[in-house]
């Protein structure tokens, strides 16, 4: 029964992940045809995020809020010891210029403890996901502050809102197309989301593990396979400047947008501190580690891969000890 149970919860996020993909395909040709300034680079950098974010909305509402805190925290630890670390083992190398890096390798950092820090006191409670909605909301802002030169070139090119509602009117023919696809990829997450969270409370009782522990490991390595692909087809490309911003980006969206719009729906109170110790220093560890390799060569060798991979399998037999 267990087998099935985990078989189940796979299926249904590899379809989690498809209909993620659908609706950042559509939301991308709707934004993209009407000229939105930044719009359609925010979709894109939060866009593999989707799985973690409607899993977290579900579980929350369900009252298993602790099942995405495992998610976002397991997420991050997998975007770098696995994500990054199997994309530089499959690539041969991956090079990265510290330029690069240092654009948001601290902040990133920053957001990635903010939770562990946060729950410090024993719990997660609606004012500290406002805090961290409010820290997203300010690395979006940031984010916008890159974009003020194209949007004033283009105000003067004479891009104003009238002409934009009209661009938005007269879209092509495949407009309607692109809005189902919207709505379906939505339906198709949140029934996707709330099946695996039910199927993943049926596993923990089953097996007697926390439910913390399923989203940290299953669920985590599951809604990162987005970032795995993002991150393969980027290094493909010749563009490591987007494997790195989706690798921290989702980071930061995972330990912002996602866990702060959990705990504000279903805060979570009497933590163990103590649990989350060794995920905290397993990411602390990796991610230091992994900016290190690359500021000290500026590339990522496979060997470097393999310690990072090392560390999360040690990482994954401590928590299943």
């Amino acid at each position: 029964m267990s087998y099935l149970l985990l078989a189940l919860i796979v299926i249904f996020s590899v379809v989690l992940i498809k209909s993620a993909d659908m609706t950042v395909v559509g939301l991308r040709k709707v934004t993209g045809r009407a000229h939105l300034i930044g719009l359609t680079a925010i979709i894109v950098a939060i866009g593999t995020s989707f799985p973690e974010f409607f899993v977290a909305i579900t579980s929350a509402i369900e009252n298993k809020p602790r099942l995405s805190l495992g998610v976002a925290l397991g997420s991050n630890i997998a975007n770098i010891a696995l994500i990054g670390a199997g994309s530089a083992i499959l690539s041969g190398r991956v090079s990265i210029s510290e330029k690069v890096m240092n654009k948001i390798v601290w902040i990133s950092l920053i957001c990635g403890m903010l939770p562990y820090a946060l729950l410090l006191d024993g719990s997660l409670s609606r004012v500290d996901g406002i805090i961290m909605l409010l820290v997203y909301a300010a690395y979006i802002l940031s984010f916008f502050r890159q974009y003020n030169e194209r949007a004033q070139e283009e105000y003067q090119k004479g891009i104003s809102f009238t002409k934009l509602i009209r661009k938005i009117e007269h879209f092509a023919e495949d407009k309607w197309r692109s809005i189902a696809a919207i709505f379906i990829g939505i339906s198709l997450m949140l029934f996707s989301a709330d099946t695996i969270v039910k199927f993943s409370n049926l596993l923990a009782e089953r097996v007697n593990i926390p439910i913390f522990v399923i989203g940290l490991f299953i669920l985590a390595i599951g809604t990162s396979l987005p970032e795995f692909a993002f991150s393969l087809r980027s290094l493909k490309d010749h563009e490591p400047q987007m494997f790195i911003g989706n690798l921290l980006g989702s980071v930061v969206a995972n330990t912002t947008l996602v866990i702060g719009t959990s705990v504000l729906i279903s805060p979570i109170y009497s933590l163990n501190v103590s649990s989350y110790l060794v995920p905290g220093l397993t990411f602390v560890a990796v991610y230091l580690l992994f900016y290190y390799f690359i500021r000290t060569k500026s590339r990522l060798e496979r060997w470097e891969a393999g310690i990072l991979l090392l560390i999360y399998i040690v990482f994954f037999l401590i928590e299943l000890r």
